[in-house]
């Protein structure tokens, strides 16, 4: 841990995001579980190390590769939210910092862990996931750098018992590398996993990311990386001058196909690999199809919570290539300077070039006369005819024998695979391994053998080899599946699929499916029924209610009640209902409605007021505060104001009062007199 941060906890970092507890720590970075106070959600905040953060170019590649990475929007990636910098009340230095989505779950070294050596199927259902996110960032631009079971997240989806697999950590070992306590002779990364380029050279590609994925699988196939060593650099140097060994000579059941695959993404020439892990991606899933192999459910790993994260932070120096011609001559180990701390920083290991050592110079000797060698030659030759025709009759007697014509099948009924493949080859015989389920034997376990034990066969013949996989379990089907793949999907996990009542659902369209009894995950018999709830679509709504000549208030409170969602469509007029009243709504009342929505019509009628017996100027007046116009049609040109004698005052209207009219309507007035 670093210097500062045993105190963070309960730190409010830029006054929004408050750290609540520990979850690992290393050498260039402590990952806490924090809250987003303002969103009040969980998140993951992962703190680097002070003496990063006062590096200038530091925070700056860390921002600009933070933004980077919050570009990528994939299922598979964990999302990046915010980056910030922040200087806590009493801290020696600020502080850099991600806040990531938080995984509820472990990581895939858990699982490895845990499990040791993972099936075939689960080990695809990890690397597939992970290769998408990959090839997600290789099309934007992006290399990982570091990948690793550490940054391959297993966290819980919803109610699902299955794990959804995320790449973490993108960009951030490029940070770290531009930071000032990094100096340009050493490289970042996970010994384990780098490529050759990247060890020889510093040079980071897609390629590169292809290598370290493969490393990956190779290492979730065989339960162990490649290369080992005392020291960091010895590995380093094995990935430089060796092959990548398959994985099948640690796993000899492994289907040829995907042996091919892995030694292909290792190969030591990038040129050799898959071009990106889009690519790889293709061929993984081109193999899977053609063993036959569906997905399956990830276990969820449990984390080991507070882990270390140094042994994933190493630096390491940059090693020039060995040609293969030297690989076998003397090495001379120079001094090593190490700083192995979890706490104080990541593993450093500066190594000068090793030369190989300096050729002897002998010294010149007096010539001699050259001897003889015509006898000794004749007795060699006689030695060595003697000698092949020794070996020859010893083979002949061995092979007369018949000790080697005939192997015997050994008992294999009860023995896991390893110990059932061992038992094979012991005898000169090849495995061919199967799979089926059984309600009785644990999975991995030999239900059958053909031939049987006792059988005698040649050397090197095939043995089939059936290996239970325990009990069927309900596959995971998500809700909007078609009807067929599900059952499709049931029947081929050996069990038997059954329609339910089917239900009204307003998110799943109709005649997909809901859900499954029991849920995903739950082991069953072989032929246990799967129940399907099929979805009949949203609840079907009642007739539109007839609101006409209400309030807008009390329609939208009547349409509501009903299950509606009302809204103000647009004002009209209409003759029979009082102004501001409901003329209408769309659709009309007592149709059958097909969406919540419902348009509500408003009457913009006006009430004429009455105006009689006042005068002219004065009805103008009422008339217009009203929204109508008013029509003088009597009494024109008699007196002042329009009326005989003086008397200028309104007689008769046209529409009477309390009328009403349409907005901007005309109302006739007659004068007295006229």
């Amino acid at each position: 841990m670093t210097r500062t941060q045993p105190s963070l906890v309960g730190t409010l970092l830029e006054r929004r995001y408050r750290v609540d507890r520990l979850l690992a720590h290393g050498g260039m970075s402590s990952v806490y579980r924090g809250t987003d106070t303002r969103l009040d959600r969980p998140v993951a905040i992962k703190i680097m190390d002070p003496r990063f953060a006062d590096d200038r170019s530091f925070v700056d590649r860390f921002v600009r590769e933070a933004q980077s990475a919050a570009q990528l929007h994939h299922p598979h990636v964990v999302a990046v939210h915010d980056q910030g910098f922040d200087l806590p009340p009493g801290a020696e230095s600020g502080l850099a910092f991600l806040v990531m989505e938080l995984v509820d779950g472990g990581t895939l070294r858990d699982l490895l862990d845990d499990e040791g050596p993972l099936d075939v199927a689960v080990a695809l259902s990890v690397a597939e996931p992970v290769l998408s996110a990959l090839a997600a960032a290789h099309a934007s631009g992006l290399v990982h750098r570091d990948v690793k079971p550490e940054n391959v997240l297993i966290g819980r989806v919803g109610q699902h018992t299955g794990g959804a697999v995320k790449v973490a950590d993108f960009g951030l070992v490029r940070a770290v590398a531009s930071a000032g306590t990094t100096s340009s002779s050493v490289i970042l990364g996970t010994v384990a996993y780098l490529s050759p380029e990247q060890v020889a050279t510093g040079a980071a590609s897609a390629r590169g990311d292809v290598y370290s994925a493969g490393i990956l699988l190779y290492e979730m196939l065989t339960g162990r990386v490649p290369y080992t060593g005392d020291t960091a650099i010895s590995v380093a140097y094995r990935h430089v001058n060796d092959d990548v060994p398959r994985p099948s000579e640690l796993r000899p059941d492994l289907p040829p196909a995907l042996d091919d695959l892995v030694v292909r993404a290792t190969r030591r020439d990038p040129q050799r690999r898959p071009a990106d892990a889009g690519e790889f991606l293709t061929e993984l899933t081109a193999v899977r199809a053609q063993l036959g192999l569906l997905p399956v459910t990830v276990p969820i790993p449990v984390s080991h919570g507070q882990g270390d994260l140094a042994d994933t932070e190493r630096t390491l120096p940059r090693i020039p290539q060995v040609p293969d011609t030297e690989k076998t001559m003397p090495v001379h180990r120079p001094n090593v300077t190490r700083a192995l701390s979890h706490a104080a920083g990541p593993v450093t290991t500066q190594v000068p070039p090793v030369a190989p050592p300096p050729r002897r110079r002998s010294r010149p000797e007096p010539e001699k006369p050259p001897p003889d060698n015509r006898k000794r030659i004749l007795v060699i030759a006689a030695a060595v005819l003697l000698l092949g025709g020794l070996i020859g009759a010893f083979a002949f007697i061995l092979t007369d024998t018949g000790g080697d014509k005939t192997a015997r099948v050994p008992k294999l009924v009860g023995l896991n695979q390893a110990a059932a493949g061992d038992a094979l080859r012991a005898v000169k015989l090849n495995p061919q391994f199967t799979q089926e389920y059984d309600n009785t034997a644990p999975s991995n376990t030999v239900l059958r053998a053909d031939p049987p034990e006792g059988t005698t066969l040649s050397p090197n013949a095939t043995v089939s080899v059936v290996l239970s996989k325990g009990r069927p379990a309900v596959p995971d089907i998500r809700p909007g599946t078609a009807l067929a793949d599900a059952e499709k999907a049931i029947k081929a996990s050996q069990l038997t699929p059954v329609r339910g009542t089917d239900d009204f659902d307003a998110d799943v369209p109709q005649g997909a499916v809901i859900r499954t009894t029991p849920a995903a995950g739950s082991q069953l018999t072989i032929g246990g029924q799967v129940t399907i709830t099929v979805s009949k679509g949203p609840i079907p709504l009642p007739p539109v209610p007839d609101v006409t000549g209400q309030s807008k208030d009390d329609a939208f409170k009547q349409l509501q009640a009903a299950g509606f969602e009302p809204f103000q469509a647009g004002e009209e007029f209409k003759q029979n209902v009082p102004a501001g009243a409901v003329t209408r709504t769309d659709p009309p009342a007592g149709a059958a409605a097909k969406a919540k929505r419902i348009g509500v019509f408003v009457n913009n009628a006006v009430q004429v007021p009455d105006v009689r017996f006042r005068s002219f100027e004065d009805a103008q007046k009422i008339l217009e505060q009203a929204g109508l116009k008013a029509d003088r049609d009597g009494g024109r040109g008699r007196g002042p104001g329009g009326g005989g004698g003086g008397f200028d005052f309104v007689f008769q209207q046209d529409p009477e009062p309390g009328t009403f009219v349409a907005k901007n309507s005309k109302v006739k007035l007659k004068g007295f007199g006229g």
